[in-house]
């Protein structure tokens, strides 16, 4: 589903209110960074701490059927409660918070190379966007750049509509050597699923690869679960200890049920149990996801993450394994567990995860990070939010640090998408997009704001000095969409999606968009 920029009067009311306890909260966080103009016909990006703009009027929550430039419920023109709801006035916000999940688009090429669709309701376009590497500018400091860009969607069903693209980016680690150490819990599934090729020998080589690139001074605790869940190894140092990790990894053999209540209650336990201030302290789920003993349903397993994360600042990473897949379960732990997701079925995606992403990203950058686009009335006629439905925020919620955003490593990007309508004969100013987020150490607030004019959207989408990574953000995009049944203005046909991925292939040397070429190709020749 597309998420339209629409919203009552009645919720107003609220984001005035929200807006002002907003300006109390900035109240001493900085705001005098300045913008810095990138290349691009009026792309801008601004660096951290700059305080965002009034939005245009108080916005609030999307409501489908108004359009922002009728004469009914214009900004400004008030109205009786009766005409409120027969003529609501326009929206021009946008809310969510950050995500930098990539297990959709990974189980959705799964699913592809043995032949079958992928369930639509398992599709997120965000996570297909944010599996590909940008080129966003690097912040100097612990925060975030902040690039908005774009172009127009095509001449095959555009309509005048464009694409624009948010781009948010967080500096790289340096060396491993330089983060805190790492105190981390994996929490294995080992029920009787977990013994087809791909699942639990995929997970022990990759803890046995791991156990090798953590550092002396990291820590490591293991908990399995099946019918029940057992403390394998409570938090040790790894330093003296690797051959004795290697031993219990190697032993682990796959049970019966699968009790995922079981095994995160007590991964949970043992990570509390064995936390280390100064640490970066974390569990790690390795499982199917699929649930069938004790407690299944996602709501009564998230209270114990929920306590923990808040308590003790433990955060959860999960990696899904295996051609069936419990994707919503998974999805839904990571988000309150204020961790992300992936997904692995080779042993170079596994190698990739645990060793050259693991160890660098168990620090973070931000914590409750969420997104703010406020659209300009003057310009923009409608928008839509492409994915990030179950990562909606309330706009009147954005300067409420009580309220969950999602957190960022090193060197992650964020991607967010919009298609955009202008008004005819638009220019000037169109957009302007904040990134706000706690300090993860001592949960100070900072913001960074960008902003895009209209002659940044007015080049073609697909023409040769279009930005490469705009045009493979848009296909993984527009793939996505397909797959799930959703129209998105401007999007080509599946076949000829696939030759402009396989032509970006070729000019990127990308690897990542060559596989994406064919799974786009597998899932053509499956709707045909």
């Amino acid at each position: 589903m597309e998420i339209r920029g629409k919203a009552s009067a009645r919720t107003y009311r609220g984001a005035l209110v929200a807006l002002l306890a907003g300006a109390v909260l900035l109240t001493g966080c900085g705001a005098g960074g300045q913008t810095d103009r990138a290349t691009g016909g009026g792309a801008q990006r601004a660096d951290e701490d700059q305080q965002a703009p009034m939005p245009p009027d108080g916005g609030g929550r999307p409501a489908e059927g108004a359009e922002g430039d009728r004469g009914e419920g214009r900004e400004g023109e008030q109205k009786d409660d009766a005409q409120r709801d027969f003529a609501p006035a326009p929206d021009y916000l946008s809310t969510f918070a950050l995500d930098v999940d990539t297990a959709s688009y990974g189980y959705a090429r799964r699913s592809l190379s043995e032949g079958r669709l992928p369930a639509p309701d398992s599709v997120r376009p965000e996570e297909f966007v944010n599996s590909f590497r940008q080129d966003y500018p690097r912040p100097g400091g612990n925060g975030f750049s902040v690039t908005v860009d774009g172009a127009r969607a095509g001449n095959e069903g555009g309509d005048g509509w464009s694409l624009m693209r948010v781009g948010l980016a967080t500096r790289a680690s340096t060396r491993t050597a330089e983060r805190p150490p790492a105190a981390l819990t994996f929490v294995v599934d080992i029920s009787g699923s977990m013994a087809e090729p791909g699942r639990l020998d995929l997970v022990k080589e990759s803890l046995g690869i791991l156990t090798d690139q953590l550092r002396d001074d990291d820590s490591l605790a293991l908990v399995t679960f099946s019918g029940e869940a057992e403390t394998r190894l409570p938090m040790t140092r790894i330093d003296g200890n690797r051959s004795r990790i290697h031993d219990i990894v190697d032993s682990l053999e796959p049970s019966d049920s699968t009790n995922v209540e079981a095994g995160v209650r007590t991964g949970y336990d043992a990570a509390v149990d064995g936390r280390r201030r100064g640490a970066n302290n974390r569990v790690v789920l390795l499982s199917d996801a699929l649930a069938n003993t004790g407690e299944t349903e996602a709501d009564a397993i998230l209270e114990r993450i929920d306590s923990s994360r808040r308590e003790f600042g433990i955060t959860l990473f999960g990696v899904g394994v295996g051609s069936e897949y419990g994707d919503s379960l998974m999805e839904r732990l990571t988000n309150r567990g204020d961790g992300h997701t992936t997904y692995v079925s080779t042993s170079a995606q596994a190698r990739k995860v645990f060793v050259d992403q693991l160890p660098a990203h168990v620090e973070l950058r931000a914590r409750d990070a969420k997104a703010q686009v406020a659209f300009d009335p003057q310009t923009v006629k409608e928008f839509r939010l492409i994915g990030y439905e179950n990562r909606a925020v309330a706009d009147e919620d954005f300067r409420d640090d009580r309220v969950d955003g999602g957190e960022v490593g090193p060197g992650h990007t964020v991607t967010a998408l919009y298609a955009v309508r202008l008004k005819e004969g638009a220019s000037g100013h169109v957009a302007t997009a904040t990134v706000r987020w706690l300090d993860p150490r001592i949960r100070a607030p900072h913001e960074a704001t960008g902003t895009v004019e209209a002659g940044a959207l007015d080049r073609d989408l697909w023409a040769p000095r279009t930005a490469p990574r705009l045009q493979v953000s848009a296909v993984a995009a527009y793939f996505a969409q397909r797959l799930r049944g959703a129209e998105t203005p401007g999007a080509p046909r599946l076949g000829d999606l696939a030759e402009r991925a396989g032509s970006l292939a070729r000019s990127t040397e990308d690897a990542s968009v060559r596989q994406l070429a064919e799974s786009i190709r597998s899932a053509d020749a499956l709707l045909d």
